[in-house]
């Protein structure tokens, strides 16, 4: 019979490995963390008039498809989205409207690309990635093409973005063959700390 011995390592290099792995660990930690950088508040007032061919909205319909899109893109969280009813609520209309009034979180890091001259932090932000497709979120569909298509030329702008990936065939008349898919990464806000409540959009809206 074999007498096999088991190999004993010595116990400083044991150490070593361990802490070796440890700082191995915590390195990929930082890397996955998402890093805030400083952002300033600016404020938006619009009125929102929707233009398409396919889909029909009520006033206060349209508001709520709206609001959606703001608050997914992470507009400030004292958003506002007042339906302009010419109509009614709850009827559809060819010409529905909504009065905005949204602040947009713009990079106050003079050196950072994109960030307006003379900007002072007042809020932490976080470079967030979003995907509008149909059902994502759940509330959009894909008879929603022609206002997300609106959404990207009138008000995306608006937010500071980059990576943008616009994939949007709206055909009008009809839902078969439209399609949309926007991608990119925006800056929002960061998300509170565990236990504090969110805090609110320092800028008004004029």
């Amino acid at each position: 019979m074999l007498n096999r011995r088991r190999r004993r390592w010595p116990i400083p290099l044991v150490c070593a490995a361990l802490l070796t792995s440890s700082i191995a660990l915590a390195a990929d930690g930082a890397d996955g963390a998402v890093a805030e950088q400083p952002g300033s508040w600016q404020p938006h007032s619009l009125e929102f008039h929707f233009m398409g061919f396919t889909s029909t909205y009520s006033c206060d319909g349209l508001a709520d498809k709206l609001q959606l899109l703001l608050r997914v893109v992470g507009a400030g969280p004292d958003a506002k989205v007042i339906p302009l009813c010419a109509r009614g609520t709850g009827r559809p209309d060819k010409l529905a409207e909504a009065s905005l009034r949204f602040s947009t979180l713009q990079l106050a890091d003079a050196s950072a690309p994109g960030a307006p001259a003379g900007a002072s932090p007042s809020a932490a932000g976080v470079w967030r990635h979003v995907d509008l497709t149909p059902r994502h979120p759940f509330a959009l569909q894909t008879g929603d093409c022609e206002l997300v298509e609106q959404f990207r030329d009138t008000l995306l702008p608006m937010f500071v973005t980059r990576n943008l990936d616009s994939q949007v065939t709206c055909v009008p008349h009809q839902e078969s063959g439209s399609n949309f898919r926007l991608s990119f990464d925006v800056f929002a806000p960061a998300p509170p700390a565990k236990g504090a409540p969110p805090k609110a959009a320092s800028a008004k809206a004029a």
